[in-house]
């Protein structure tokens, strides 16, 4: 095979946010009123424009469009197909941005400023649509609300608009779009008994049109993802599967379709995979390597096979001479015009470039792959494939030679931490006593009245706390004049809690970066980046931490913090961690051993810090969880391994401490249903959840598990910049004291308040502790 023949590379998504987050200043400038649409749009045509062309240079031939987005992939599917909710008075055709943003943010009802004498459009207060975690990654899609009788319209070309828009700078892309199987299935309605996938006869017209409209665009191919695929599926979901693929492969006969699956196994979905009438099957070979083999022995041999081989969801480089001898029995037997060479899946979920990481360590730095050196490693697979692997022997060569260094490396491997795992036993697994017990112990030690009032943990991380770090970090601003700094936000937002009337407070956690990033700072084991941020939901991107080696805490990490903060005020004030098992869920982790020695490691480290609060007096200890829940498998034959040893993990780290003292955990957007027993064996003293965007459904769960120990459902959405009123707030209450006892609740917000600002925080709190009030004057408990 020559050159110009050589295998495709496709990467099937790329990071949306821009090298230096040019897209989320972008959206806040928008937001906040300080920029029009028409910035925003300009600045989101640049980086399409550079993603484009960079793929195009470094050698990709299947690029995708319309993986960009402004917010979110499946809002904007829901926009696409006219599923918006009639609260937001949308009137037909395009749905305008303000309406898109309250969607995915709610509003307040404000009208914006711009210069150029566009205005934000006004009108009522609206919330926004549930958020919830994308298959079991960090990324938060927005849900469809569809109802029965639900119908949809074309009203978003945005896919079309893309391919052209690549068309005009000479390149031609392959358009993405979200799978209409998969778009239902994610959906949810408030009618009882709701059934997405029967509106699929109404929704298939719309994708037909959408096809139809792509093909007379010049597009030849077209990824249409179905990661519904790789979950457990009943007969009538992939019967809806041949339906709606039977209707589209005539909508545009010569468009063709590559279907793509990915986060796991077809498993018993393959057969009806590889049946339908598309043009192409993409799979997952880094999450399900196994499946390779079935995958080429049942496949016509007409299909074009992408074979998604390097990680798109971790950041390790890979051996690509084991992968190239892992698939070389099967690509020897497969027609070379019928592979693809491809990401697992899109690389929305991994950092943009490795190369700006300079100050990295240089051990550590060998062993990673963004991005960008991904696309160059889907390059030497192809060309290795195409022309043999001399033609890329020296490539060849570097990446065996650093996963040999990484294997043998002194800084991954401290047997020291071996030595604890091998001493976790049984006693460190339980508390000393029943609730029962423990609830009367703490209700003796701490005094609180009832329905105690409380925050998640963080205060709102305002542009002087980031400017004061940054400048920190920078060695701008001396060690002893940021601690001075830090000590004077910790006591105002103390005086101001003590002032509103919140019963336990928070030190606001002025002092950290964020959740897990500032634990794993302190801990061994972990490496950090300058630059490496990925987006978790619309503007919020983080910077996940590297696990690359055992995990050890050298020192306590927040006691100092505690203690100061705790010698403010007579109240009680929580100590905040973050959980090992979110810890884990939230950085990128190794990929030597397996993800549950790793995960009791930081237990350990944990445990520690936990024992060492106590120490220094802390009566109530939060444990967040807050990603407990995604990390849970896809499949539930593999649910039970996962929750054993993430509640083993959590028990680890939460048991070693007095009855008295109270343990809290918090959990964000979850479907505990299915897992309450689970959460139960966390045993906690009191959980908090995000239940304000569902109406208090997710405590159904709870109810119906006669679950015991205490909780605080969230009573107002953090997520967005609607301040709720007193009337609001009373009214979920009551609708979780329908489910709750009086004795178990807790008020509380969502989640942490560190992206919102103290114009948001301050009412909104001011108004929970009212509504509790007013609860209590008319409740005896």
């Amino acid at each position: 095979m020559t050159l110009s023949q050589q295998i495709p590379v496709a990467t099937l998504g790329v990071p949306r946010i821009g090298r230096r987050r040019e897209l989320k200043f972008a959206l806040e400038s928008y937001w906040s009123g300080k920029s029009c649409a028409a910035d925003l749009l300009a600045t989101a045509k640049a980086l399409r424009a550079a993603s484009w062309e960079e793929q195009r240079d470094r050698g990709v031939s299947k690029i995708p469009s319309n993986d960009f987005s402004l917010y979110d992939h499946v809002l904007d599917t829901a926009a696409m197909v006219g599923a918006v909710p009639s609260r937001y008075a949308w009137n037909g055709g395009e749905v305008p941005l303000d309406i898109y943003f309250a969607m995915a943010r709610g509003n307040q009802g404000q009208t914006g400023n711009c210069d150029s004498g566009q205005e934000h459009a006004a009108g009522p207060a609206l919330t926004a649509m549930e958020m919830t975690k994308w298959f079991d990654t960090n990324y938060h899609y927005i849900v469809p609300e569809l109802d029965d009788d639900q119908a949809f319209t074309l009203s978003s070309t945005k896919p079309v608009d893309y391919f052209l828009e690549a068309k005009a700078l000479g390149i031609h892309t392959r358009p993405v779009i979200l799978g209409p199987v998969t778009f239902l299935k994610l959906a949810k309605s408030p009618a009882e008994g709701f059934n997405p996938l029967a509106l699929l006869p109404r929704l298939l017209p719309v994708y037909e049109q959408l096809l139809r409209r792509l093909k007379f665009s010049g597009a030849d191919w077209v990824q249409i993802d179905e990661p519904a695929l790789v979950l457990d599926l009943n007969q009538n979901e992939r019967a809806a599967l041949e339906f709606a693929y039977g209707q589209l492969s005539k909508a545009a006969p010569e468009l063709k379709i590559m279907l793509a699956t990915y986060f796991g196994p077809l498993g018993e979905n393959l057969e009806t995979a590889i049946s339908l009438p598309v043009a192409g099957l993409h799979f997952d070979l880094s999450r399900a390597p196994e499946q390779l083999e079935t995958v080429g022995r049942l496949a016509p041999k007409d299909l074009v096979l992408s074979l998604g081989l390097i990680n798109g969801r971790n950041v390790w480089r890979a051996n690509l001479t084991a992968i190239l001898d892992r698939i070389k029995p099967i690509v020897a037997g497969w027609p070379l015009d019928r592979v693809e060479i491809a990401s697992s899946c899109s690389m929305l979920h991994v950092p943009i470039d490795l190369r700006m990481e300079t100050a990295l360590d240089a051990n550590i730095r060998s062993w990673l792959a963004f991005a960008a050196q991904k696309i160059d490693e889907l390059v030497i697979l192809a060309r290795a494939l195409s022309q043999g692997r001399d033609a890329v022997a020296g490539e060849l060569k570097a990446s065996a030679e650093a996963a040999a260094t990484r294997a043998t490396s002194t800084k991954v491997h401290d047997p020291l931490v071996e030595g604890r795992i091998a001493d976790i036993n049984g006693a460190m697994k339980q508390r000393r006593s029943a609730f029962a017990e423990r609830s009367r112990a703490q209700a003796r030690a701490l005094g609180l009245p009832p329905f105690p009032t409380t925050t998640i943990g963080s205060f709102p991380q305002t542009p002087q706390v980031r400017k004061a770090r940054s400048a920190h970090a920078k060695g701008q601003l001396s060690y002893v004049d940021y601690e001075t700094f830090l000590k004077k936000e910790i006591e105002a937002a103390i005086r101001w809690q003590e002032e509103i009337g919140l019963d336990v407070l928070v030190h606001g956690e002025f002092e950290r970066n964020d959740m897990v990033q500032y634990f794993g700072e302190q801990l061994s084991g972990f490496a950090f980046t300058e630059h490496a941020w990925v987006q978790s939901y619309g503007s919020r991107y983080v910077r996940p931490p590297i696990i690359f080696g055992d995990v050890s805490r050298p020192n306590p990490m927040t006691v100092r913090w505690w203690q100061f903060a705790q010698s403010l005020t007579q109240k009680s004030v929580k100590g905040m961690l973050t959980g090992p098992v979110t810890i884990l869920n939230w950085s990128f982790v190794r990929d030597d051993v397996p993800r549950s020695e790793v995960c009791r490691q930081i237990a350990l480290a944990i445990r520690d810090e936990v024992t060492d609060l106590e120490r220094a007096g802390a009566r109530m200890i939060q444990i967040d969880e807050a990603a407990f829940r995604e990390g849970l498998p896809l499949r539930k034959c593999d649910w039970k391994v996962y929750l054993d040893w993430s509640v083993e993990c959590f028990r680890i780290a939460s048991t070693g401490v007095k009855d008295s003292t109270q343990i809290h955990t918090h959990m964000c957007y979850s479907e505990f249903n299915e897992i309450i027993d689970a959460i139960a064996e966390l045993d906690a003293d009191v959980i908090s959840i995000e239940t304000s965007r569902s109406a208090m459904e997710l405590l159904d769960a709870f109810t119906s598990s006669k679950y015991p120990n205490e909780i605080g459902p969230g009573v107002y959405d953090i997520h967005s910049p609607r301040v709720p009123e007193v009337a609001e707030i009373s009214a979920l209450l009551m609708l979780a004291r329908e489910r709750l006892s009086d004795a178990q609740l807790w008020v509380n917000p969502d989640c942490g308040l560190k992206t919102r600002n103290w114009e948001e925080v301050r009412p909104a709190l001011v108004n929970m502790v009212a509504a509790t009030r007013a609860l209590r004057e008319t409740v005896q408990v």
